[in-house]
């Protein structure tokens, strides 16, 4: 694929619910239309912030549907596909339909604690810049990362020594548009899921190389980039969307719902 199309702003889409734990479909409708309306450069269902781990193989399937069905190929997807059992996620890439699917983003592994030479994880051992560079110059359909560390030095070795068109994309939304400056490629955001349109004009600002605007957005946004991740992600994201009048603040256990002093922060700063 032309791997251009993934630079800027790709949304890691929530999964909204209903009170009693099922589907919001008509919410995630309207979610889906308005961060694509917003100028977003991509969505991505089915990761970690959409709940893929509590999602069963149908409900995944659906949700997937409705990505496609609501997109129309205005955008491309990047479809959230990873998790502990590598033999169980080479069967759902399998049964998986990618028609409408331009990449895949893939978790490393989580709980295992597995060593740089199988494949470590964020969540249980960080992925050193030498084993991304490696697997970026040695399997040509390893397109980019999704670096999420909060280590900029980290990010910037990566740049500096990775293969042409290798894209290096934030996975923080705080530090996306430094990581912007040192070269890197844009971002993965939750934050993007309530506030699409002056987030992804500050990415593109920053690809742009245009940083004064980008601050201006950035310090508009950062205090509320940092409250929505004081109760977890994505819990803070949903409660912000539930106070926005976009979708509910339901989580699936174990997770759960943000705070009421949380709610009212983020009521506060909305007026203010």
């Amino acid at each position: 694929m032309n791997v251009s199309k993934l630079k800027g702003t790709g949304v890691a889409l929530v999964t909204p619910f209903h009170k009693d734990g099922s589907i919001d479909f008509k919410s995630f409708r309207k979610l889906i239309d308005r961060v694509i309306d917003g100028g977003v450069e991509y969505l991505v269902p089915l990761g970690t912030t959409g709940e893929s781990v509590t999602l069963t193989k149908d409900e995944k399937r659906a949700v997937l549907d409705m990505v496609v069905e609501v997109n129309e190929d205005r955008v491309p997807i990047v479809l959230g596909l990873g998790g502990n059992n590598t033999q169980e996620i080479l069967h759902t890439m399998e049964d998986t339909d990618f028609t409408h699917i331009d990449a895949i983003l893939s978790v490393s592994p989580y709980y295992n604690r597995p060593s740089q030479r199988d494949v470590p994880a964020r969540t249980g051992s960080n992925m050193d810049a030498e084993t991304t560079l490696e697997l970026a110059h040695d399997i040509k359909n390893i397109i980019g990362i999704k670096e999420a560390s909060g280590n900029i030095e980290k990010a910037m070795k990566i740049i500096k020594n990775r293969p042409k068109d290798f894209l290096v994309i934030s996975g923080d939304d705080t530090i996306a548009l430094p990581i912007i400056a040192c070269g890197g490629d844009g971002v993965i955001s939750v934050y993007a899921n309530a506030v699409p349109k002056d987030f992804s004009e500050m990415i593109r600002f920053s690809l742009e190389g245009n940083f004064d605007k980008a601050r201006k957005l950035q310090y508009k946004h950062i205090d509320m980039m940092h409250a929505i991740f004081v109760d977890g992600n994505p819990a803070g994201v949903k409660g912000l969307l539930s106070v926005m009048n976009i979708c509910s603040e339901f989580l699936r256990l174990p997770l759960v719902h943000v705070t009421k002093p949380t709610l009212n922060k983020f009521e506060a700063m909305l007026a203010g």
